[in-house]
């Protein structure tokens, strides 16, 4: 997704015009975007948004808001934080999707961290977007690990083809085990990727 499609796909929002006198306000003063991210499901609503499947219109425009900050370095990192910090769950899902589309480069993978402890499936499914490309290899495993314990599809997972090796494998084969144990199974998704990295085949093939 990026910041033009967003704002096609938002021409119809109920209160354009608040949205454009927002995006512009931002850009002038940066110190507003608090304010208005806010308040943005009142004015936008949350209507899915058929131009951008997957989005509402409030999430959109939070992200909107975001990429027209004209910040950078240490101060885009901490409005990022704040935001992401004190919103509830929605405007922390606009904060990580968000992530991807600003200039930021590994300074906000703390935020990561903290998505992918938690219990919400789209947080963590944001935070596996391609900002997770910053994450280090240990805890890019564990995030897809938690993804297959929660239940998140494989398929959010960017990048999970390349990056996927062997100490991936053995954190699924352990997780397979566990799942017998207690008498449960391994998602689909992750039984194929534990295949495909062990070269076990499906003998029901």
């Amino acid at each position: 997704m990026t910041p033009d499609r967003l704002r096609a796909a938002l021409v119809a929002v109920p209160d354009r015009d608040w949205l454009v006198g927002a995006l512009i306000r931002v850009t002038v003063e940066p110190a507003t975007v608090v304010g208005y991210y806010s308040v943005a499901r009142r004015r936008c609503g949350q209507v899915a948004l058929p131009a951008a499947p997957g989005w509402t219109a409030d999430v959109a425009a939070r992200v909107l808001l975001l990429s027209v900050l004209p910040l950078c370095g240490t101060r885009l990192t901490e409005v990022v934080a704040q935001l992401y910090q004190f919103g509830d769950p929605t405007e922390k899902l606009a904060v990580l999707r968000a992530l991807p589309m600003l200039d930021l480069g590994p300074s906000a993978v703390p935020v990561l961290h903290d998505a992918v402890r938690s219990s919400d499936p789209r947080l963590l499914a944001a935070a596996m977007g391609p900002y997770s490309a910053h994450l280090d290899d240990g805890a890019w495993r564990g995030a897809v690990l938690t993804c297959v314990r929660t239940g998140v599809p494989l398929a959010v997972v960017h990048d999970l083809e390349r990056r996927a090796d062997a100490g991936l494998a053995e954190l699924l084969a352990d997780h397979a085990t566990e799942c017998r144990a207690t008498g449960h199974q391994l998602s689909p998704d992750a039984t194929a990727l534990l295949h495909r990295l062990t070269g076990i085949r499906d003998s029901t093939h």
